[in-house]
């Protein structure tokens, strides 16, 4: 092998370890987003929760409920900016690695044409060899038969 397909076996393990960092990364946040969409049904099962033991008991939970409700409201809008916040990072993040994962794909094209090409080369030249052996014993049967 060349000094250049060596060089791009090299830029090709670079750019495969920056694709599996990039997918670590987007894991990440999927698995941030998951989570915080779980936070999300948790207090939506807190509140029918307390819903139901304010129904049951209108004259003491009842106002306590009321302070309850607005600060799960509170918390889940927060939750909801978080997530919206982080779908654009996710989402940037996703071409991030789609550029990355291109450029993997380019210099793995790179590398096959290369190869190719040294095969072909490496062809070349042992066809070469070869026709210079027919004609060294043409010339040699040639100049038996002269003699």
């Amino acid at each position: 092998m060349g000094k250049k397909t060596d060089e791009i076996k090299t830029l090709i393990r670079v750019q495969s370890w920056t694709v599996d960092e990039q997918r670590r990364v987007l894991s990440q946040l999927q698995g941030r987003e998951e989570s915080l969409i779980a936070d999300c049904a948790h207090l939506d099962r807190q509140l029918l929760h307390e819903q139901q033991v304010a129904a049951a008991d209108p004259t003491m939970a009842g106002q306590a409920y009321v302070a309850y409700a607005r600060n799960n409201r509170i918390q889940h809008a927060n939750l909801q900016t978080v997530i919206t916040a982080l779908r654009v990072e996710i989402e940037q993040q996703r071409e991030v690695l789609a550029e990355t994962y291109r450029e993997l794909k380019t210099l793995e094209e790179v590398e096959k044409k290369w190869l190719e090409a040294e095969r072909k080369e490496a062809a070349r030249i042992e066809q070469n060899n070869l026709d210079e052996i027919a004609q060294n014993l043409h010339r040699r049967q040639q100049a038996l038969e002269t003699a």
